[in-house]
Order: C-alpha cells, then sequence, then structure tokens
C-alpha cells in the first residue's frame, strides 16, 4: 500500500466565485479512499522553523501574523485569513510526511503541494510557501539525501522552484510547460522545455522525454514529482490540448524512470483547472493509482 497525507481537514475560506478550485482536495481524498491501495493520513502542521529552512524568516512570520502587506496578499491570490495559515502550513507538512514515507518506502505522496510559484520571501500564484524547496531543505539537513531532483510538469512554469534552487548544483530542475502561459516573466531552470498553445499528447509526451533524460544527469538521491494536471485540454487556465490518456502516459514514463532508478519519489500534485472539475480529479487521481500500479505492483 502506498502513503498519501490530505490536507482538506484544515478549511480554505474563500469569496464567493474564486477561481482557486478548493474542492478538488477533498474530492480526491474521498475517491482515493475507496481504492484500497492506498492509506490516507491528515497532514500535520509544519513548524515555521522548518519552512525558514527555505523561505525568509521575515516573510513567514508576517505571513503567519497576518502582516504582510495588502499588495503581497494579493500577489499570493488569496484574502488572509488563520484558517488560510493552518492550510498552508499543512500543505507544507503534508510534502514533509510524504518526504519521511519516501525515505523508509520509496514512495510518499502528498493529496496537496507542489506550490511552485512561491519564492524565498513571497508568494505568487496560489503559492505561499515553495513545499518542494523546503522539504528538501529539511531532507538535507536530516541528512537523508544530498542530490535532488524536481520533475515539475505542471502547465505552468515553477518559476519560485527554479529561482529558489538557482546556483545550487545538488538540485535539477526541470519543467515542460506552456510558453504563453503564466508565469508570464520566466526564470531559468536547468532545463526548461516551453510548449506552444494548443500542443497535444505527441509534443507534450516527447517534451516530458526529454525533460526526464535530463533530470537523469544529476544521480538523484530523491525525486520530486510536481503531477499538476491544467495540461489537459479541458482545463480553463491550461492553453494545451492534452488528453486524459495522455496524462496516464506521462504518469506512466515518470514512475517507470525512477523504478528504473531505484530512487525514493515524493508526489505533489499542483494546478488543475478543468470545467467541470471531474476531470480534474480523475486526473490527478490517475497519477496516484498510476504510481501505484508500476512502483506497488
Amino acid at each position: 500500500m502506498l502513503d498519501l497525507f490530505y490536507t482538506d481537514h484544515y478549511a480554505l475560506p474563500l469569496p464567493e466565485g474564486h477561481r482557486f478550485p478548493k474542492d478538488k482536495y477533498r474530492l480526491l481524498r474521498e475517491e482515493l479512499s475507496r481504492d484500497n491501495r492506498f492509506r490516507l493520513h491528515p497532514a500535520p502542521l509544519a513548524r515555521p522553523e522548518i519552512v525558514a529552512l527555505a523561505h525568509d524568516a521575515g516573510y513567514v512570520r508576517a505571513f503567519q501574523e497576518g502582516t504582510l502587506g495588502a499588495a503581497a496578499m494579493r500577489k499570493t491570490g488569496f484574502p488572509w485569513s488563520p484558517e488560510l495559515v493552518d492550510r498552508t502550513l499543512a500543505s507544507v507538512g503534508g510534502t514533509l510526511s510524504a518526504v519521511e514515507r519516501a525515505r523508509r518506502a520509496g514512495f510518499g505522496g502528498t493529496l496537496a503541494g507542489g506550490t511552485h510559484h512561491a519564492f524565498r520571501g513571497e508568494g505568487s500564484g496560489y503559492c505561499v510557501f515553495n513545499d518542494i524547496v523546503v522539504a528538501i531543505a529539511w531532507a538535507r539537513e536530516q541528512g537523508w539525501a544530498r542530490r535532488f531532483a524536481v520533475i515539475d510538469l505542471d502547465v505552468h512554469q515553477g518559476d519560485g522552484t527554479a529561482s529558489m534552487c538557482a546556483g545550487d548544483e545538488t538540485v535539477m530542475t526541470v519543467s515542460v510547460h506552456g510558453r504563453n502561459n503564466f508565469p508570464f516573466r520566466k526564470q531559468r531552470s536547468a532545463l526548461d522545455v516551453e510548449l506552444d498553445d494548443g500542443a497535444g499528447d505527441g509534443e507534450f509526451l516527447a517534451g516530458v522525454g526529454q525533460a526526464l533524460e535530463h533530470a537523469g544527469t544529476v544521480g538523484a538521491d530523491m525525486v520530486f514529482y510536481q503531477s499538476g494536471v491544467d495540461a489537459l485540454a479541458s482545463d480553463r487556465l491550461g492553453k494545451l490540448c492534452v488528453t486524459p490518456q495522455g496524462m496516464a502516459a506521462r504518469d506512466r514514463m515518470v514512475f517507470e524512470w525512477v523504478r528504473r532508478r531505484s530512487v525514493p519519489v515524493v508526489v505533489t500534485m499542483g494546478g488543475g483547472y478543468s470545467d467541470p472539475i471531474a476531470l480534474t480529479v480523475a486526473a490527478h487521481a490517475t497519477t496516484y493509482r498510476m504510481a501505484a500500479d508500476v512502483l506497488d505492483g
């Protein structure tokens, strides 16, 4: 059985009509709870001092206390609330828990996270803290791994991750994303594969193959897979035309790559804004089920 950590036990109050698809987290947990290949656990809150291993301590404190400026909060895309603080810390805590489980069992997953637009001292694009970079810093501090690969297949470039890991030769960041999509000011990953609007399964999977080949050059002790599903043709924000079958093939490619290398993998979510949201939930569920098929079959 594979262990997954969820965050929807912490409420996320948002104004009516807000574009962030908060319901997908609960719906995904409910969907996977019916699959006896998974053990689901509530994510704990990450301790602020662990978050500050990667983020500016003043930024962490100001967010916790609700003293970030209005412009800084607007950039995150969320209105501040105590509930948002808990949900954000749980999102990081789920990834940390997944790291600990991956270290022991080879796989750990979180039904949240992948908040790759957060920078060291600011949030952006529905991302407050960068859970993957925090987890890398924590795993390194614990002595669990020295070299890392971040495979980011969200349709939006992981600009915060690229920026925070720039110059660190022990972290390989690869990103396959839409050329013309958010963020409009891109950062430089170790490898960026940029796809034009309307790209379908063929172009997308070729890019994934290129990214995996490059990621293999770092000799990672631990892999983080940011498995956003907003490249789907049904996604309101994605601009690509990838089919559900193409997304499933992507997941199989990643997990077979991991299996061949016998390296622990941590799977986080990422974006997904399909209408109806059930299409996003189904694609996220396929990612974790593919992990079970390939790594725990």
